[in-house]
């Protein structure tokens, strides 16, 4: 009796293997090859030119989605090109995607982004690196004849500070004064300055990851660094667990994944631990635009 037990479990064992092996193949077979490029999108007067590297499927003669990828590092640090975003750009390139990864205005340098910093100079670092971004995400569209990109399919992934970028950038007073309209987003571990700016005519698809413990950035609704009210740099931020309970009142696509016993890492673990998560997401709610509301807790 225990053998064909043993062997029932060993053969049930064996499917869920299979399962996943063959699910594994079929996305690999979706590898293209890749070609990376550099170029300057906005001259700075005493200061290094903003540059992004671009990464495109090689031989590629038609269209595709753009995603453009925002690093983190507290508006301080942080590269377009470290390990962690040369990796994520690569592999999104390899599944057909257009990807820039971008570099932007690191105003908070040699001043930090704590609860002794003024909550104005917080604000303005958000102001100032969404303007890059949306002046990159410009120079990308009067190219996007020869780059092959698809301007109506213009994707926002950013990471922490990027996060809150890519946030600021398409749910803020000043977005509504921009004329480009974003397809999507996704945002790891990230924060509005607001929710008053969400409306059912600005609301886009958008993934949300964050991790419950998060100290940096607020998981729900609380000040930035979790600072207190007569700290200079108390600000209060909206987290993915707000952003998403206003996405879901407004009926509209969200995906909000939740790490119960999650820190600051997550702004970069989606990267490495739900990259297929990632793409799934970018692939039915963002271009094949599936209506899709979903609560994940890990």
């Amino acid at each position: 009796m225990k053998f064909f037990y043993n062997l029932k479990l060993f053969f049930i064992v064996s499917l869920f293997f299979l399962g996943n092996t063959i699910a594994q193949t079929n996305r690999e077979k979706k590898n293209y090859k890749i070609k990376k490029r550099t170029f300057s999108y906005k001259k700075i007067k005493s200061q290094k030119n903003l540059k992004l590297d671009l990464y495109q499927p090689k031989n590629n003669n038609e269209k595709k989605p753009i995603l453009v990828y925002v690093h983190g590092g507290g508006f301080s640090s942080g590269k377009r090109n470290d390990k962690i975003s040369k990796y994520f750009c690569q592999e999104m390139a390899k599944q057909g995607y257009i990807v820039a990864s971008l570099s932007y205005r690191l105003t908070m340098k040699n001043i930090g982004f704590g609860c002794n910093v003024p909550a104005s100079l917080k604000i303005k670092a958000f102001n100032e690196g969404s303007k890059d971004i949306y002046e990159a995400v410009q120079y990308l569209i009067s190219k996007k004849e020869k780059f092959k990109i698809n301007e109506k399919k213009i994707i926002l992934i950013g990471s922490s500070a990027g996060a809150e970028t890519v946030l600021h950038l398409a749910y803020s007073k000043e977005a509504l004064k921009n004329n480009i309209s974003f397809a999507g987003l996704v945002a790891m571990a990230g924060a509005a300055t607001s929710l008053k700016y969400i409306s059912k005519e600005t609301a886009i698809p958008t993934q949300l990851f964050h991790g419950v413990k998060d100290k940096l950035v607020p998981y729900n609704i609380a000040p930035h660094h979790y600072c207190k009210k007569t700290d200079p740099g108390y600000l209060t931020l909206y987290g993915s667990k707000a952003i998403a309970e206003k996405l879901k009142k407004l009926n509209t696509s969200y995906y909000l994944y939740t790490i119960k016993e999650g820190n600051h890492s997550w702004n970069t673990r989606p990267i490495y631990e739900a990259r297929d998560t990632i793409l799934d997401f970018i692939k039915d709610a963002i271009v094949n635009q599936k209506m899709l509301q979903k609560e994940v807790i890990h």
